[in-house]
């Protein structure tokens, strides 16, 4: 599975969403706090009170070496679910990246801890801890449905979310999709158009 994971991660969220029929789309402004990564794993979804990290506490005690820590809320706000203390606790029991669909802080100290990140905000308020969620349900980032164990690729173009029975068609598709990329490029480099390869020429010139 880390082999199929690394080629992932290496084919990108644009070519593994486009390949994956449009599917699994992660519509929203995301920050990569470390610039450059390249990330994909199995999910591990957290659902948090609302402006409350408890269960991102509890789910350190869960997380699993290659995982994506998914850490959600039921409504997005600029409330920081995670800095760099927890971030650390993620890093040590071996957590590939951390997807926040909330607020991060102590910015510097994350890039400088190595993690991959994703984040919506950047804020300094904190969150409470008291409120009881869970681990290992369902979750929704920017539209997309994330259930525990689907395989995330997260990189500078944003998120795609992979259904964990799909990950063989869509690798192959994903292949596939980069061979004809491939042989467009070197056609693009000699001097021809994606305007008549991709037959836009004859819906321009036809209307």
């Amino acid at each position: 599975m880390s082999s199929v994971l690394g080629e992932l991660a290496e084919l990108g969220s644009a070519t593994v969403y486009e390949a994956g029929g449009r599917r699994g789309y992660v519509d929203a402004d995301l920050i990569q706090v470390l610039p450059g990564s390249r990330v994909a794993g199995p999910a591990r979804t957290v659902i948090c009170g609302q402006d409350d990290n408890l269960m991102v506490h509890a789910a350190m005690a869960a997380v699993q070496p290659g995982e994506v820590l998914v850490l959600t809320m039921p409504e997005p706000r600029p409330v920081a679910l995670v800095g760099d203390l927890l971030a650390t606790q993620a890093r040590a029991h071996g957590a590939a990246a951390i997807l926040v669909d909330a607020s991060i802080r102590d910015r510097e100290e994350l890039v400088e801890l190595g993690l991959p990140i994703w984040a919506r905000w950047v804020r300094v308020k904190g969150a409470g801890k008291d409120g009881v969620g869970s681990i290992g349900d369902p979750v929704s980032v920017g539209g997309a449905r994330i259930r525990n164990g689907d395989i995330l690729v997260l990189d500078a173009d944003g998120v795609a979310v992979v259904e964990q029975e799909r990950i063989d068609e869509v690798l192959e598709a994903s292949r596939e999709r980069l061979e004809r990329e491939r042989v467009k490029r070197e056609k693009l480099q000699a001097g021809e158009l994606s305007y008549d390869l991709d037959g836009l020429r004859e819906k321009v010139e036809a209307s």
